[in-house]
């Protein structure tokens, strides 16, 4: 697999040292400071918006005052949803389809004495799982938390969700800060992101020995983590023009770097971390710190040539490979070839996985055009109505699939009003449906389409009008209740001589009596 990466690395190096420089680009941006009141502007002048208007659920709160005068004021509320297994809260946010987009969630649970730990639950993208979210040691270190991804948008809207997992602790989710930020067409636009995403496992800035930093001509407001090394850290203060790299790194990234001894490799343990036996998305960035001069060496990722004969001048350049093959822990090796010694300046890893199905189209739209149809729903309906698996909206129960349909709806006694949508007739998969025991009110509509049908429950409700006929035309009807509503009218008589039926009609409607056969 490595071999046969090499030679489009080769093409890779050479477009990124040569990409076309970019215009200034913004697109769609979101700063969300969850649980605030307010706008907040933080430490590095950056204004968040309050989350409210992209969430329905979850209730703000702030953190004790003891933690909150060091933390900037996008850190200092949060948004706590309630513990419902098998349930996601989530966030809808307009997006331009086709495009990508950077999500970083950020959390911090504060420091609490005694107190139970943090939470820790699930993070999903429209229907894809993306990784579970555990703070603790974080808590206990007295730091925040942050988690990086980057998704190809489907469509107009994307959700950003927090799932409730019963498998892992007691507490329900929680979020401090959102930051969803729409990337230029040619950053890391070598995924195919119609069938994965990537997960930030680093982005590390070599020979910087501070804190975790960040650039304000950095339009995408990516966070470098520092890798200190005092023996091969050098500095630079020649600016590198990186509007011309695809990835488009800030400038500022160049301006430190780790230079192997002369006639000797560098070698470094990067990520610090062991990786699972996976594909990976590898990014390394490389600029002379010597003006008007270049250097010349091989570039190894666990013994693996990663890439042969790398020419790197104070123009600066990077490689990558889109599916590198890492496992354990990974060590990169650079070896000098001529001129000065190999060094190397940052670079980025990502774990690619595949994207999760989506709920089939025209039952998603159903189920949008019901909900509307509806008041007094439940909070967790919204996201992608069936997946992930194990996280479809209260009531709705899908079959498997990469596009599950729509098998059943269990709403009964959820306090719904409203009326009942037509568009019910488009969930053709349909085997049972009950409203039973809510305030609906409004006709019966036409659900004559719906040929899996076998349960009606529709009882203990307000519905008007009369029964409609094609109720008796649904050959697999088994069951049919619909008593105690304000039903008029008389009852079809190829539903009351319909063989196998179960059905009630009364108490509770105005039927007129048929006149005698």
């Amino acid at each position: 697999m490595h071999g046969g990466l090499l030679r489009r690395l080769a093409l890779l190096a050479a477009l990124l040292g040569l990409a076309a420089a970019q215009p200034p680009f913004r697109g769609y941006y979101y700063l969300l400071d969850c649980g605030a009141a307010g706008p907040t502007t933080d430490g590095r002048g950056l204004d968040w918006l309050p989350d409210g208007g992209y969430v329905s659920g979850g209730v703000p709160r702030q953190l004790p005052d003891q933690g909150r005068g060091l933390l900037d004021p996008a850190l200092a509320t949060l948004r706590v949803f309630p513990r419902k297994p098998g349930a996601k809260f989530c966030y809808e946010l307009p997006v331009d389809r086709n495009r990508r987009y950077l999500l970083r969630p950020t959390f911090f649970y504060g420091a609490r004495p005694g107190s139970l730990p943090p939470p820790v639950f699930d993070l999903i993208v429209d229907g894809t799982f993306w990784t579970a979210v555990n703070t603790t040691d974080d808590v206990l270190a007295g730091s925040a938390s942050y988690y990086e991804a980057v998704f190809g948008a489907s469509g107009r809207n994307m959700s950003f969700c927090l799932g409730v997992n019963p498998d892992y602790t007691d507490g329900g989710p929680f979020i401090n800060a959102l930051q969803v930020i729409q990337l230029h067409d040619s950053v890391y636009n070598a995924t195919n992101f119609n069938s994965s995403a990537m997960g930030l496992i680093a982005r590390t800035k070599f020979g910087s020995a501070g804190d975790v930093e960040r650039y304000p001509n950095d339009t995408f407001n990516r966070y470098w983590q520092p890798f200190p090394d005092s023996k091969h850290a050098v500095s630079s203060t020649h600016n590198v023009t990186s509007a011309d790299f695809w990835n488009l790194p800030p400038p500022g990234v160049f301006n430190t770097a780790l230079v192997a001894e002369q006639d000797a490799p560098l070698v470094l343990e990067w990520p610090q971390i062991p990786l699972q036996n996976d594909s990976y998305y590898v990014a390394l960035y490389f600029a002379d710190t010597v003006s008007n001069s270049s250097r010349t060496f091989n570039v190894y990722i666990n013994d693996y040539s990663f890439y042969e004969g790398l020419t790197v001048t104070s123009a600066g350049l990077s490689v990558f490979a889109t599916q590198w093959i890492l496992s354990g822990l990974t060590r990169v090796i650079l070896t000098p070839v001529s001129g000065l010694p190999p060094l190397i300046n940052a670079g980025e890893v990502f774990g690619l996985f595949p994207l999760g199905g989506y709920t089939f189209a025209r039952d998603a739209r159903a189920l949008e055009s019901i909900k509307r149809s509806l008041q007094n729903i439940p909070d967790d309906w919204n996201g992608d109505p069936c997946m992930p698996n194990g996280y479809a909206w209260s009531g709705v129960t899908c079959d498997k699939g990469l596009k599950p349909r729509v098998i059943s709806l269990n709403f009964s006694s959820m306090g719904l009003s409203g009326y009942l949508s037509s568009d019910i007739a488009s969930l053709t998969a349909l085997t049972d449906i009950s409203f039973a025991n809510n305030s609906l009110s409004g006709p019966i509509p036409n659900l004559s389409n719906l040929r899996n049908l076998t349960r009606l429950h529709l009882q203990d409700n307000k519905l008007n009008g009369t029964v409609p006929q094609t109720l008796g035309t649904l050959a697999s009807l088994r069951e049919l209740f619909l008593q105690n509503n304000e039903l008029v009218g008389a009852v079809p008589l190829n539903l009351l001589f319909k063989q196998g039926l179960n059905y009630q009609f009364l108490p509770g409607n105005n039927f007129s009596p048929r006149p005698p056969r």
